[in-house]
């Protein structure tokens, strides 16, 4: 049987690492950031738990965010998982590329869908509180080759 994988998956930080987000994302093996990061501090903070895959959002500017790629393609145990900031910017033929699940942020709302056979997850926000969206991340547990995704409410 094929051990677990447990993939954290966080967005929209804007510069604020939770104490709540690290706790939540804390038996991952691999952590995901889908852009707004807003501080290298927040990636650092990340790295005390797992590695660290990041793209840059809309709000990351300098030269710590032009390091960050835009978009970004994640290969675990033969999953490949598409990440970009904004969901209404996909660019990619899933069906042809393989991609499994696609990992977006940018609404700062949480959500789980499948459509064709493809799981789109966005984790919500894990920063500042907007309007009256919750305030969470997410994790995918890739279990015999599917992912099962959960949202985590932080507050």
């Amino acid at each position: 049987m094929t051990p677990r994988k447990l993939v954290g998956v966080i967005s929209d930080s804007h510069g604020l690492i939770r104490p709540e987000a690290l706790k939540a994302l804390r038996d991952s093996d691999l952590i995901i950031h889908c852009g707004d990061v807003g501080d290298p501090s927040v990636l650092k903070a990340l790295r005390t738990i797992a590695p660290v895959r990041a793209i840059r959002g809309n709000n990351d500017h300098g030269g710590w965010a032009d390091r960050l790629p835009e978009r970004d393609l994640v290969s675990i145990e033969s999953q490949f998982i598409y990440v970009l900031h904004n969901l209404a910017e996909l660019d990619l033929d899933l069906a042809a590329s393989g991609v499994t699940a696609v990992l977006s942020g940018h609404s700062h709302k949480p959500v789980i869908e499948r459509r064709g056979g493809v799981l789109f997850l966005n984790p919500g926000s894990a920063g500042p509180r907007r309007f009256r969206l919750p305030v969470t991340v997410a994790t995918l547990t890739l279990r015999s080759g599917r992912w099962m995704p959960r949202v985590v409410p932080l507050l």
